[in-house]
């Protein structure tokens, strides 16, 4: 008899792991809250104009193209993918730089601004590339017990995880300047911390920008989620919207039976995979006293990562402005601790800028564009009221980006506008403190140190997106769907297997 998996959540980890299931013959139903797929990587709608809600950068599109491939369909088949030969322009207080994937431009570019550090970036990029090695098999198998931390892939790979440094230290190894320091550090805004806080591990994160590039999929970063989701229905699986869940339905002996709708309905399956935030749904979907590691309390306690303060604008012209732009505050680590540490709102934020109708002229109509603003900010945890703070942070955002960019004048244009505070990521979204990157990524929350894909504390349960290994960010997201599928094939006696295919990578 076919198993029956049910997910909760339609995002990009719940996605995936839906469409490989789906394509080894599960029975597969999909519970969404919202009415559309893609959670934070959904798309929002304003009369004519289409913005992606949350991630906007596609690094590494080989994961998402093997996906496709163990599902039995070629991912181009589906979405039309652009790269972008100049990734990002850097705004600072006196100069822009442009980051390029090309090495020669980047070399060019780094000399004409800070001179004698392009050997640095060789440098770099020739030692991230050796650490890149060693850290892809933890980031692609299980890290869920701990006598995997001595297994011949994690000993191999500890001179490679720049233990006791942080990234910002790590890349005071490579360049003289602090400018460019912060160029290739700003990427732990990704898993929302501070450069001066993140393990240097982390620098493989712009080098995957730089390695493999970045890409704008035409329609918008939503379209790979879209994409999953039709791959779920065509190959047999169910995907309910507007249908949230209301309770894990959990029997004798920590048992997972299902689910319960928030119309009372019991849905039964032989497992669960969750995919909703994960201190929000062990919070709100299992009732007190069953879990033990993962109670309220001790969510409490546990380490989340910033925020996101988001404005979307619909405009009446276009700006002749690189796709992405990110503005650097002028005192970039004041920023980074108001953010992290005193938890206050900050007089000069940092600020990312997607300008993507320059790529892409199906999100406005002609003429028109799509603005995507995000300033990072304190998760809800600092109390900051934003009923009483939206419009004054929004003005100051605006006004920031008017002053220091070319985007000039822009209130004179709006058409239309969206505003996705903190306290709407917790309240509309279901994100923990609206903590938008999850779970914070120090190393005493990472590996088997963060909740295992299998999750540890339920039967029949498991996990996928940035709350459980390898962590948050789109690649790493697929990533923890392909482990976990991965781990729930191997413990299901009815699944046979070909002999091509391995003990650790399924699919």
């Amino acid at each position: 008899m076919t198993k029956k998996i049910i997910v909760i959540g339609a995002g990009p980890g719940g996605l995936a792991a839906a469409m490989l299931l789906a394509s080894k013959g599960y029975t597969v139903e999909i519970f969404e809250k919202q009415l559309f797929v893609g959670g934070r990587n959904g798309s929002a709608q304003m009369n004519d104009y289409t913005f992606d809600i949350g991630p906007t950068f596609l690094s590494m599109p080989e994961i998402a193209e093997e996906l496709f491939q163990a599902a039995g369909k070629n991912l181009h088949d589906y979405i039309d993918l652009k790269e972008l030969p100049m990734m990002y322009e850097l705004v600072f207080k006196d100069k822009k730089v442009q980051m390029f994937k090309d090495p020669i431009k980047m070399k060019e570019e780094i000399d004409k601004h800070y001179p004698g550090n392009a050997e640095g970036y060789t440098r770099f990029m020739n030692d991230t590339r050796k650490k890149m090695n060693r850290l892809k098999p933890i980031l692609q198998s299980p890290m869920d017990q701990y006598y995997q931390y001595i297994t011949w892939k994690v000993l191999r790979a500890l001179p490679q995880l720049s233990l006791g440094k942080s990234l910002y230290n790590v890349l005071s190894n490579y360049f003289t300047e602090h400018e460019l320091r912060l160029a290739f550090t700003f990427q732990s805004k990704y898993l929302g911390m501070s450069p001066w806080e993140c393990p240097g591990a982390f620098s493989i994160l712009s080098f995957m920008e730089h390695e493999y590039g970045i890409f704008h999929p035409i329609g918008g970063l939503n379209q790979l989620s879209k994409a999953m989701a039709k791959v779920v229905e065509e190959n047999g699986g169910t995907i309910h919207l507007g249908n949230e869940v209301h309770k894990l339905w959990i029997q004798k002996g920590n048992i997972v039976k299902g689910i319960i709708t928030a119309n009372g309905d019991k849905v039964s399956a032989d497992e669960v995979i969750i995919n909703g935030d994960f201190a929000h749904v062990m919070s709100n979907l299992v009732d007190e006293g069953i879990l033990k590691k993962y109670s309220k309390e001790k969510l409490k306690k546990k380490k989340y990562s910033c925020s996101t303060f988001m404005i979307y604008l619909g405009i009446d012209k276009q700006f002749d402005i690189p796709h992405h732009t990110i503005v650097f505050s002028e005192d970039y680590k004041k920023n980074v601790e108001e953010i992290t540490k005193s938890y206050t709102l900050s007089s000069d934020p940092s600020i990312y800028i997607q300008n993507a109708s320059v790529t892409d002229k199906t999100l406005a109509p002609p003429g028109h564009s799509t603005l995507y603003i995000l300033a990072p900010v304190p998760n809800n945890i600092s109390g900051i009221d934003w009923t009483e703070n939206e419009q004054r942070f929004r003005d100051l955002v605006l006004d920031a980006v008017e002053r220091k960019t070319g985007f000039k004048n822009i209130r004179e244009h709006i058409k239309a506008e969206k505003i996705i505070s903190p306290h709407h990521w917790e309240v509309d979204f279901n994100i923990f403190q609206g903590a938008t990157f999850n779970l914070g990524h120090q190393l005493s929350q990472m590996m088997a140190l963060r909740p295992h894909n299998k999750f540890e504390e339920l039967k029949n349960c498991w996990l996928v997106g940035g709350g459980t290994h390898p962590g948050s960010g789109l690649p790493t997201i697929l990533e923890s769907a392909r482990i976990t599928t991965n781990m729930l094939l191997h413990e299901d006696p009815s699944f046979s297997f070909t002999k091509q295919e391995g003990l650790e990578r399924v699919l």
